[in-house]
């Protein structure tokens, strides 16, 4: 049986079962949390793009696009909601599989779902069975999408959508079968961002989505695609990912879909940039903590994981004066010094470039490889400050915070949400959003949600 197929068919098997409560608490939190980040991301200086683009799209629809009253087509939805989910970096990572799930999977479902007038539990479900499907692929090869310069949730990501929005669209097994071989061809999203830290990386997760709707609709309508889309010469984990072991791993994985949850693992960021920078601002905290000001710093010594170098130190000299401030995002020196220097780290942080003081004190900042790390599994780091006086001060951090290992309190999710919807919604519109989101086990459909989202500032 090819990969594909199983992998259909374990996923109708899940669907016959509810979800679990920790299951179904863990999924509306998440989806929540994206929907919050498209919020804030539509009106803020990052997402203009999508809602220029939106403005020309959005006029008439069933999905709801965030930050416009009016609503689109599900694929033009998913585009623009998946894109603006991502393009604050504040969205959800599993980290051993190094995905961001919910930007696409929120993005497919929700779309599909007002199209479908799904049920609030299919939507729901189909979400978090979508999560599953797309960590299960970074799962079998967690460094060999990004070591080839993909992106695990662009490429991976528009096969989960292709089968979420197969879910919600009803489609026969051979229809999904087809639609995941159709994604395949719409797979894409590539690190070359990181040379200018260009915003075309919001797009990844956005175009997945659009592409696995794409995918089920033509899929629906008769468009075939090929059925070793997973295992094949040219498929996802040869061509993608450079592994050959990795469509067995993937075999292995499929047969506890149903059975084993990885979704209450993914982690939640409190910080609005790359995820692999949170556990170093917050060693640079607990400087802060200690008394270390940024004039007591003579050096700083940054022990990273290898398998994050590439992506937030390399080349150091960019990135300890990066062209934009969203550039700084993927900036290890930039961070570590805003947060010594201006005591946090915010939305408002990315959206110019670095003070002459965060770029004085960056050029004192130094990285080498952290030994023994255990990336991708937990996001580590180490700090070590030598102070003008001689002493140092070593930091190291296990595992980031809103990781599994270290999870963070429902009422600080919850604010985290309410602080970045506040950004396109009246207070009112923002407690109808929450109501709908934790009620959606028992709704009959999302229209509630789809009018609360509209309700715009």
């Amino acid at each position: 049986m090819t990969l594909a197929r199983a992998l259909v068919r374990a996923l109708r098997a899940a669907s016959q079962a509810p979800l679990r409560d920790d299951v179904a608490l863990a999924a509306r939190l998440h989806l929540l949390d994206a929907v919050g980040v498209g919020l804030a991301s539509a009106e803020s200086p990052v997402g203009a793009a999508y809602r220029d683009f939106a403005r020309d799209v959005a006029r008439g629809g069933p999905a709801t696009v965030f930050g416009q009253s009016s609503g689109a087509t599900a694929a033009d939805a998913a585009l623009i909601n998946g894109g603006l989910i991502h393009s604050l970096e504040f969205d959800d990572t599993h980290t051993a599989s190094i995905a961001h799930g919910s930007a696409v999977i929120a993005a497919a479902s929700l779309a599909v779902g007002e199209a479908q007038g799904a049920s609030g539990a299919a939507l729901l479900a189909a979400f978090a069975r979508g999560w599953e499907v797309l960590i299960r692929f970074g799962l079998a090869s967690p460094l060999g999408f990004p070591s080839r310069g993909y992106q695990t949730t662009a490429v991976c990501g528009t096969l989960a959508a292709a089968l979420v929005a197969s879910d919600l669209l009803r489609l026969t097994e051979d229809q999904s079968i087809a639609a995941i071989g159709i994604s395949l061809s719409q797979a894409s999203g590539v690190f070359e961002f990181l040379t200018n830290g260009s915003s075309v990386k919001s797009l990844h997760p956005g175009w997945a989505a659009h592409g696995g709707v794409v995918a089920a609709l033509l899929a629906r309508s008769g468009m075939t695609g090929p059925e070793t889309s997973l295992e094949g010469r040219y498929g996802l984990f040869r061509h993608f990912a450079g592994d050959e072991a990795a469509a067995e791993r993937f075999r292995a994985l499929v047969d506890d879909i149903g059975l084993t949850w990885h979704l209450p693992n993914a982690a939640y960021k409190f910080y609005p940039c790359c995820h692999y920078l949170h556990p170093f601002i917050e060693a640079a905290g607990i400087l802060s903590e200690r008394g270390v000001r940024a004039e007591d710093v003579g050096s700083i010594l940054c022990r990273v994981p290898a398998g994050e170098a590439a992506v937030i130190c390399e080349p150091w000299e960019s990135k300890q004066a990066p062209e934009t401030g969203h550039a700084a995002r993927w900036s290890l020196p930039i961070v570590v010094a805003t947060r010594l220097v201006e005591g946090k780290i915010d939305l408002a942080t990315f959206e110019s470039p670095a003070s002459a003081a965060v770029r004085e004190l960056a050029r004192r900042i130094r990285w080498e490889p952290l030994p023994d790390a255990r990336f991708p599994q937990r996001f580590e780091a180490e700090i070590v400050c030598e102070k003008r006086t001689g002493a140092t001060e070593t930091v190291p951090i296990d595992d980031v915070y809103g990781n599994h290992t270290r999870p963070p309190e429902t009422a600080a999710i919850l604010a985290k949400f309410r602080a970045n919807a506040a950004r396109s919604l009246q207070a009112e519109a923002i407690d109808s959003v929450e109501r709908a989101v934790q009620g959606l086990m028992a709704a009959r459909n999302v229209g509630a949600l789809s009018r609360a989202l509209r309700e715009i500032r």
